[in-house]
C-alpha cells in the first residue's frame, strides 16, 4: 500500500484558513497547532504556515495583554484579492502605456531612415570614408617612428638611459675601491670575481 501523500504548502493554508472561516473566532497559536492535525496539517508545520498566512495579510495578529491572538474573517481574504487585482490592473495600465511610448519612439527613429536611393548613396559614401580613415591610420603607424615627437622621447629616453649606465659603473668603482682597502689579502679573489662578471680593465664611463 502506498504511502499517503502530505499537503502541499497552499493545501496546508486552505486548510488552515478553513479552521479561521468556519469559526471566525481568535486563537492562540497554540489551539492552532492543536487543531492543525485535525485538517491534515501537522503541528509542527502550523507556525510557519500561519505566519505565512499573516505576511500575505489573509490572517491578522494582535498582542492583548501577554498573549498574541490570530484571527481571520472571509472578508480579509476579499480584502486581499481585491488589492492585488488592483495593483495588477495597475501594473497592466503602465505597461500597456510604456509599451505605446515605446512603439512611438520606434516610429520616430524609423522617419528619414526609409530604404531610398539616397539613403543607400550616403550609407556607402560612409563606408568608403570610414574605410579611407582606417588606411590613413594605418599609413601613419607605419612613419611613426619618424613622428617628431617619437624621436623626442627616444632622446629623453636614451639621455636617462645613459645617465643610469653611468651612475652604476661610478657605484661599481666605490664597490671595487672598498673591497680593495677592506680586503687586500683577496686581491687575486677579486680579481677572478671582476672578470668573470665582466668587469674588465676596459670597463669604464659611456662617453
Amino acid at each position: 500500500m502506498s504511502k499517503k501523500r502530505g499537503l502541499s504548502l497552499e493545501e496546508k493554508r486552505e486548510q488552515m484558513l478553513q479552521i479561521f472561516y468556519e469559526s471566525q473566532d481568535f486563537y492562540l497559536l497554540k489551539e492552532l497547532e492543536k487543531m492543525g492535525p485535525k485538517k491534515g496539517v501537522i503541528s509542527q508545520s502550523v507556525k510557519d504556515v500561519v505566519q505565512s498566512l499573516v505576511d500575505d495579510d489573509l490572517v491578522l495578529r494582535d498582542k492583548i495583554g501577554t498573549s498574541v491572538y490570530f484571527w481571520s474573517l472571509p472578508s480579509c481574504a476579499g480584502n486581499q484579492l481585491r488589492t492585488t487585482y488592483n495593483k495588477l490592473e495597475s501594473d497592466l495600465s503602465n505597461s500597456k502605456k510604456r509599451y505605446m511610448e515605446l512603439l512611438e519612439q520606434r516610429d520616430d527613429l524609423k522617419r528619414g531612415r526609409e530604404d531610398t536611393d539616397e539613403r543607400e548613396d550616403a550609407l556607402e559614401e560612409l563606408k568608403a570614408v570610414e574605410l579611407r580613415h582606417k588606411k590613413l591610420k594605418e599609413e601613419l603607424a607605419a612613419y611613426a617612428d619618424s613622428d617628431p615627437s617619437t624621436l623626442e622621447a627616444m632622446k629623453e629616453a636614451t639621455e636617462v638611459a645613459h645617465s643610469a649606465a653611468n651612475r652604476w659603473t661610478d657605484n661599481i668603482f666605490t664597490l671595487q675601491q672598498w673591497c680593495s682597502t677592506t680586503f687586500p689579502q683577496a686581491k687575486e679573489q677579486l680579481e677572478h670575481m671582476y672578470r668573470e662578471v665582466g668587469i674588465t680593465e676596459d670597463f669604464e664611463y659611456l662617453p
